[in-house]
């Protein structure tokens, strides 16, 4: 009986150990940082309170990155659990989208009347760069773009520019083009956009990509992009028309062993907090969630972030029914274990009886030859034996064998220990006669 109630207190045991796996609150998720001031630390502080305010069992531990290369090096490396990273940087391979905060232009700007028609036209002249934590990433960008286009790296000279030099810079045609990337709106296009109308007083035009799509089938970190009429700039309008380009993106990335309910549940939390996060920082207005049908080989959605999107809102069940499974199949599997230990004790205990009974039998067999010492050891062996079976906490179905074959072999010593007696008075009394 002891043995059921261990196999019952083991199933009771994995239970709960199941349970507080599942729901105790001790999940710690480390997300890298940038440098204090930026945007991506402003973003991060509002998602990290956003997200602790939704769920207070939920702790981060942040983790300081230079930039966006250092970022993407920590998830690769397995020093953080969340990282935001730009498509054309250094993504890590093990990086998995959970949700796409922003989406930038590439964004070639023309001064009025430039002769620029392609990249190829590009060779001899000289790029203008905003000045900035992204300037190397951006120069990077455009050797890219060049190398595609078969154009020499070498033959296109780049300088970086702060604001306030970008004027003077076209004004002067020291840059025949400025490259900005940034996001439609606030930033880095429309400053230079903004300092190029008033260089030359006129409206500036963005060099136009076609095969953008067909550059991004080469380049998986790069996307078409179709920017629209006004984007960068209202009146006058620019560009004065829809124009083709391409575009990079910055993501909240995960890597890919991590759960699936702890992807949805990020994802999540950023698509249904956006206003929280907007006011906060105004790089949470372009979060977008990702296509779960996209298979671009970079930065591919994650199965968690996809079954929440094609799901829709998830009940607890949901969410976790898979964990539930497999915490069935691990008890079931505990049970199985049981089950065949049981059976292995039981045959053993079986064996057991059988070899007690047949020494049972040898006593009872024995008995009625036995002289007074063997007939003493008899009887000790018979307590013995009593007093191991009573302990041996056997069920009344298990004893009936046994108690059958005890009680044969005691009453065989008991009848031999009687005649023993029997004979013993015989003689007292055979004496007390031959005396009188």
């Amino acid at each position: 009986m002891r043995y059921f109630l261990a196999a019952g207190a083991l199933l009771i045991l994995a239970g709960l150990v199941a349970a507080v796996y599942f729901w105790s609150p001790h999940a710690t998720l480390r997300i890298t940082t940038g440098p204090p001031g930026t945007a991506a630390q402003r973003f991060i502080s509002a998602f990290t309170s956003v997200s602790l305010a939704e769920h207070p069992r939920v702790r981060f531990q942040l983790i300081a990155a230079d930039d966006l290369k250092a970022s993407a090096k920590a998830l690769e490396d397995g020093k953080t659990d969340l990282a935001i990273v730009r498509t054309d940087v250094t993504p890590p391979t093990n990086g998995q989208t959970i949700a796409i905060l922003r989406r930038d232009a590439v964004a070639f700007i023309l001064p009025p009347k430039s002769s620029i028609e392609s990249v190829a036209n590009l060779a001899g002249k000289t790029v203008g760069i905003p000045q900035g934590p992204l300037q190397t990433f951006n120069s990077e960008l455009l050797d890219t773009i060049l190398t595609y286009y078969n154009t020499p790296v070498q033959s296109v000279a780049r300088v970086f520019l702060a604001p306030e030099d970008m004027i003077t810079a076209v004004r002067k045609k020291q840059v025949a083009v400025i490259l900005a990337v940034g996001p439609v709106g606030p930033g880095e296009v429309v400053d230079a956009v903004a300092a190029v109308i008033k260089a030359t007083h006129h409206t500036p035009t963005l060099l136009a990509f076609d095969d953008a799509e067909t550059f991004g089938k080469r380049f998986p970190a790069f996307e078409s992009f179709d920017v629209p009429e006004g984007a960068f700039h209202a009146h006058p309008s620019v560009p004065d028309d829809s124009v083709t380009t391409f575009a990079v993106t910055y993501r909240l990335v995960a890597p890919g062993t991590m759960l699936n309910v702890v992807a949805g549940a990020i994802g999540r939390s950023l698509f249904t907090n956006k206003a929280k996060l907007i006011a906060a920082t105004p790089l949470a207005s372009q979060i977008e969630a990702p296509d779960p049908d996209d298979k671009n080989p970079i930065l591919p959605v994650h199965s968690g972030v996809a079954n929440y999107l094609n799901s829709g809102e998830q009940s607890f069940f949901d969410a976790f029914q898979e964990y539930f499974y497999i915490g069935g199949i691990v008890l079931s599997i505990i049970g199985s274990l049981a089950t065949i230990l049981i059976g292995q004790w039981r045959h053993r205990q079986a064996g057991q009886d059988l070899s007690l009974i047949r020494r049972l039998v040898e006593i009872a067999d024995r008995a009625p030859n036995a002289d007074k010492n063997e007939l003493h050891a008899l009887d000790q062996e018979l307590h013995q034996i009593a007093a191991s079976v009573v302990e041996s906490g056997r069920t009344s179905d298990e004893l009936s064998t046994v108690s059958f074959a005890f009680g044969h072999a005691r009453h065989a010593v008991d009848a031999q220990g009687i005649s023993y007696r029997d004979r013993a008075q015989s003689g007292t009394d055979l004496r007390k006669n031959q005396t009188t």
